[in-house]
């Protein structure tokens, strides 16, 4: 008995050392190129340029102050075209995506958050250069106002969605030893047919890629 109780010390004492040496340690924030929403999402490229009297969807108070602790930078601004058709482009970064709190601000749940009926319009993929990245579409509607949105996230330099796909990778990047960091990257559109109006981001999404350097644009798009 007092061997196997021996033998069985052993093994919790040698996995507890092996959780503590899986712990991730080091940030990814300190190894990539770092995110700075304000000076690398430019004002104007492609023919797009900020119109500053049209608000993406914000979140509730309640909301916002949860985002204020998961996120170190949030970014909100509405492009237009050249046939002046806005594009609402929301951001939000964090430098620690080690686990799933930061769902707090996917558009399922900030939309709904502000009495949206939100549905499901599937995955698709959206061309940005050398690579597409997979995007999950929804439809929020509010009475009258019907706004189909696209997203998806970032993990380093990996575009992912929300699911079993991030979290295998959460996984593969814990037992690296690293503690990623990531984006929730959002665009919406109001005053357009579905079709349409996933078209008019996609092609806004494949701008906004072109006119990101390359070392900036895969913290955004993930790489090829």
């Amino acid at each position: 008995m007092k061997r196997r109780a021996l033998v069985f010390g052993a093994g919790c004492a040698l996995a507890a050392g092996s959780a503590v040496a899986l712990r991730p340690r080091r940030r990814a924030a300190e190894i990539y190129v770092p995110i700075d929403l304000d000076r690398q999402v430019p004002a104007a490229f492609a023919g797009w340029t900020i119109d500053k009297s049209i608000v993406p969807i914000l979140p509730d108070p309640s909301v916002q102050a949860k985002l204020s602790v998961l996120y170190n930078q949030v970014l909100a601004r509405t492009y237009v075209n050249d046939g002046r058709r806005p594009v609402m482009l929301s951001i939000a970064y964090g430098a620690d995506q080690g686990s799933d709190s930061t769902s707090v601000h996917r558009p399922e749940f900030c939309y709904s958050a502000q009495g949206f009926v939100v549905h499901p319009a599937g995955e698709a993929l959206v061309a940005v250069g050398d690579h597409a990245v997979r995007v999950r579409r929804l439809i929020g509607s509010l009475g009258p106002r019907i706004e189909p949105i696209t997203y998806w996230v970032t993990l380093n330099d990996r575009a992912v969605l929300p699911g079993v796909q991030r979290k295998l990778e959460q996984i593969r990047l814990g037992l690296t030893g690293l503690i990623p960091d990531g984006l929730l990257f959002r665009v919406s559109t109001v005053g357009l047919a579905e079709a349409p109006a996933f078209e008019l981001q996609d092609r806004f999404v494949a701008n906004l890629a072109q006119a990101m350097p390359e070392a900036v644009r895969v913290r955004y798009f993930g790489r090829a």
